[in-house]
């Protein structure tokens, strides 16, 4: 696992041991502090299990791809540790189980790391509807070796990390020789020929890997390990940090550090975008959202850099986010151990916005690219569906070359329907699907149960309509972009016109608006003043909420015949519908009905006062839909 991460550094003591022991722990401890994995192992292996011994030997096996052995000790450990301070070593036991196939005890395990529910085999089955892509993954058989990682485009060839092979300093971490930039030619037949490291400008005694070249082939940057080591929280590290080199006459020269490395931090793994404007990368610089997190910075012209910009926490999160890469379609792929996944690094897409600055939520690209270990340095040709990634699926880190190939994926959207108020179900609800201009795809009208269902094509934007009579409608919208649901959720709340008007009551199983009485001449029914300025009330209402029906329906009281009073009703019923049209509003959302003296609210016979004359003398407004 070598340079591509970064340990968690132990609180150790020595305890309570005998003089030959403690001479031996502390050599154990120099060893690990140092990153030296497998000499510290080697001692901790001879001590008593301690709580403090057993972690640090199965981070040593951890940090070096030793899942197996990982994963017994940190179980040992854990029955020595405080479970409730535990979080830290639950997440890397998970991901070792993972690593060895143990994907039901991963999953219980991770669950108590990241106090949430995980289930690795409900993934499968959604990713294998939802991933954008089905792989087709090769390892590289020749030009290859145990310990190769971060392949990349370089112009007409590739440029990967690789052991080097002058000298004889090894790397203490693995005890492995360091890494080199090797550049050579792929072939159909999935080798690498004509391999050549990179010129002495750019290899040194230290690491160096992840070369990415500019668009015009002038440029190189990569990362390089620091030959000297700082104190950062009272340990001495060899930070990352990314340079820049220049082809002049054919040769990388000029070789200069970015200005925004540091000695306190590492910056690491540069990726460009389509057209140079911006530099991806890693680090673990303060203010971010976890241990290594995805930045950019922008590139002005005249060859200098802005402050780094950190992607944010739907991209990254507490734990490792590393090796960026931006398509020639401006998507970002990237691996990550913090979201969730099959185990160890996986890799991630997130396709960039309409705002062409920021990216939607990240997708795992599914188990045909992905397994249980380490998954990373993914880089791909969109034009022709090629690409390369690396991987150690095989217990080393190797080189894979891979095509992919489309999935016709259907998106299923599916909710309920409730009351926005009461939070009740609401039955009988028309639910519709309409494209992002309106138009109508597909409705269906909810059971008793409130829930709905359609199905969507991907990349397409969409809005999501509830209907109900007596509610105001909703709407949402949203999108099948590539955020990894395929199956979105989403709930409707309806509000009823008498929740959100104080003017509208129910009564009697009606819903009615509640205005002034409106008044007409003897025996007539033109709208005077009074009465205009009443119903244009009405109007703005009808405007508020333009799916609203009214019904208007007027009443007599009982002078003059039944049938008289009956004309006339109906006559001022039609005359306030009349005058509501002028005034904008559609014929079909309005009727009238005269009712006479049919419905009388006193009913007081031959012997009413003038005052229950005019209770039962009334226009009414009542909400159909």
């Amino acid at each position: 696992m070598q340079l591509r991460i970064l340990f968690i550094i132990a609180i150790i003591s020595v305890g309570n041991l005998s003089f030959g022991q403690s001479i031996k722990a502390k050599r154990a401890h120099k060893f690990f502090e140092a990153k030296s994995f497998i000499k510290a192992a080697k001692l901790y292996e001879e001590l008593p299990e301690t709580a403090v011994f057993l972690e640090n030997l199965a981070d040593c096996y951890y940090f070096n791809g030793m899942m197996e052995k990982a994963s017994k000790t940190y179980e040992k450990a854990l029955t020595r540790l405080d479970h409730s301070e535990s979080k830290g070593t639950f997440f890397k036991l998970a991901h070792a189980l993972y690593g060895i196939g143990n994907i039901a005890e991963a999953d219980s395990i991770m669950a108590l790391a990241k106090s949430m529910d995980i289930n690795t085999f409900e993934l499968k089955e959604k990713l294998e509807k939802s991933a954008p892509f089905f792989y087709n993954v090769n390892l590289i058989t020749n030009g290859n070796s145990s310990g190769d990682f971060g392949i990349n485009y370089y112009n007409d060839q590739i440029t990967f990390a690789s052991l080097s092979s002058n000298g004889s300093k090894t790397y203490s971490w693995n005890d492995e020789p360091y890494l080199d930039l090797f550049i050579g030619d792929f072939t159909e037949e999935g080798a690498i020929e004509n391999i050549n490291p990179l010129s002495n400008t750019v290899n040194t005694k230290t690491h160096e890997s992840n070369a990415v070249v500019s668009k015009d082939g002038q440029t190189l940057y990569f990362s390089r390990t620091n030959d000297k080591r700082y104190e950062i929280d009272d340990q001495k590290v060899a930070v990352v940090k990314l340079y820049r080199a220049t082809l002049v006459g054919g040769e990388w020269k000029d070789v200069e550090e970015l200005a925004f490395n540091s000695d306190q931090h590492s910056v690491l793994h540069p990726a460009l975008n389509s057209d140079d404007s911006k530099l991806y990368f890693s680090s673990d610089m303060d203010g971010g959202v976890g241990s290594f997190d995805i930045y950019y910075v922008n590139m002005t012209q005249d060859g200098n850099y802005g402050e780094p910009i950190n992607l944010g926490g739907i991209i990254n999160t507490q734990h490792r986010e590393q090796f960026p890469f931006i398509s020639k379609d401006s998507t970002l792929y990237y691996a990550s151990e913090g979201l969730t996944g099959f185990g160890g690094l996986d890799i991630f897409m997130c396709e960039l916005k309409k705002d062409k600055i920021t990216f939607g939520t990240p997708l795992n690209l599914g188990q045909t690219i992905n397994t249980g270990k380490d998954d990373f340095s993914y880089v791909v040709n969109s034009d022709d569906n090629t690409g390369f990634l690396s991987s150690n699926r095989n217990d080393n880190d190797n080189l894979y070359y891979f095509t992919r190939e489309k999935n016709e994926r259907t998106f299923l959207v599916e909710g309920s329907v409730k009351d926005k108020n009461s939070k009740e179900i609401l039955p009988n609800t028309l639910i519709t699907l309409l494209d992002k201009d309106g138009n109508a795809i597909d409705s269906v009208v909810v059971g008793q149960d409130g829930t709905y269902k359609f199905y969507t094509k991907p990349f397409q934007e969409y809005k999501i309509e509830g209907f109900k009579p007596l509610y105001i409608p909703s709407v949402v919208d949203f999108n099948t972009d590539d955020s990894g649901k395929i199956e979105l959720d989403i709930e409707l709340e309806l509000e009823s016109y008498d929740d959100a008007e104080d003017i509208v009551i129910e009564k009697d199983g009606y819903v009615f608006i509640q205005l002034e009485n409106i008044y007409f001449e003897l025996d007539k029914w033109a709208i005077k003043p009074q009465a205009a300025s009443t119903l244009d009330i009405l109007v703005e209402l009808m405007k508020k909420y333009p799916r609203m029906e009214v019904q208007l329906s007027a009443h007599t009281d009982t002078r003059s015949s039944y049938e008289y009073n009956m004309t006339l009703s109906d006559n001022r019923a039609k005359s306030a519908k009349e005058y509501i049209i002028t005034k904008g509003i559609e014929r079909s959302r309005l009727s009238s009905v005269g009712y006479g003296e049919t419905q009388l609210l006193v009913n007081c016979g031959d012997d009413c006062t003038e005052d229950e004359h005019s209770i039962n003398r009334r226009c009414e407004f009542i909400i159909t839909k």
